[in-house]
This record gives C-alpha cells, sequence and structure tokens, in this order.
C-alpha cells in the first residue's frame, strides 16, 4: 500500500513469549516498504491507566512498524483528537504477510506524553525476568539500544521525525 493508494483493512498481531498477546483489525495508512503505518481504535476491553496515562475506549493508535528496526511507535490520541502522547514497544522488526502484520513484542517500552516533558523507560524488570538477554544476546543487545536510541530521540525532541 503506498501513500496514495485506497486505505486496506489488515489484523495486528501482538506477539510475547511465542504465544499470541493480542489480535485486533487495523486500517492500513500507508506502507512505503520500509515502515507501515496503521491506524486502530484501543483494542484491549475496557480502560488501562498506568497512572502516567490512560488508554480507554475511544483513543485512536496511529502504530508505525518498521521492517528493518526493533520498535514500533505509537502515536495515541483521544476520540476528539486531543494528542495524548506516543507509546513505544520494543519489538523485534515487524513481518506482514497475507493481511496479518506480526510484531514481537520485547518487555522494553518507552512513554513520550504530549508535550515531551515525560519521557518513560518502562518494563526494564519484565525485560531482565523474560531472559532475553541469556537465550539471544544479540536480540537483547538490539532491544536495548533499540529503547536507547528512542530514549534519546525522544529526549532532544526528535521522536516525531522518525514519523514524518
Amino acid at each position: 500500500m503506498s501513500a496514495g493508494s485506497a486505505e486496506a483493512t489488515l489484523v495486528v498481531a501482538l506477539v510475547k513469549a511465542g504465544r499470541t498477546k493480542i489480535r485486533y483489525p487495523a486500517t492500513a495508512v500507508r506502507d512505503d516498504g520500509t515502515r507501515i503505518t496503521v491506524r486502530a481504535p484501543w483494542a484491549a476491553p475496557g480502560v488501562r491507566d498506568f497512572g502516567f496515562v490512560r488508554f480507554e475506549p475511544g483513543d485512536v493508535f496511529t502504530e508505525h512498524y518498521w521492517r528493518d528496526r526493533w520498535f514500533a511507535v505509537k502515536e495515541v490520541r483521544t476520540g476528539a483528537g486531543g494528542l495524548k502522547g506516543w507509546y513505544c514497544d520494543i519489538t523485534r522488526p515487524a513481518v506482514l504477510r497475507d493481511g496479518e502484520l506480526r510484531v514481537e513484542d520485547l518487555d522494553l517500552d518507552l512513554w513520550v506524553s504530549a508535550d515531551g516533558s515525560s519521557v518513560l523507560r518502562l518494563d526494564e524488570d519484565e525485560f531482565t525476568r523474560s531472559g532475553l538477554a541469556g537465550r539471544d544476546p544479540e536480540a537483547a543487545g538490539a532491544a536495548v539500544a533499540a529503547l536507547d536510541e528512542l530514549e534519546r530521540l525522544a529526549r532532544a525532541g526528535e521522536l516525531t521525525s522518525l514519523l514524518a
């Protein structure tokens, strides 16, 4: 799908530790061969309150996945269009096949508030407990490097340059 073609529906499958964590329909917005952008409503049931942000029914996620990078960046907006911020998942590079966008979550996350004043590294304890560093040291190194890169961009106010 190119920037000028009609939008299509696909399924995003988020996999964690070999199991599908969640599957949800999304509208494909753009695919330039490297980055795939989709839009989807908040897919989990009910409200998820993280303390620093609430994801709730009506929120809209514009999700950017890369075939060659170890992260996904999700712009989060209210149903009325107000920007909440960016939730960044550290993942293996995304794979799109037969209408399914498969993404393997590697536990590390980064939250960046709408005004950029809050940049939070998340779930580092989960990442350590996952044992990825012992099972696949190269993947663990790529995951930590991806988190460091996203944090550096966010603190410099340059995270959105990835999404242009």
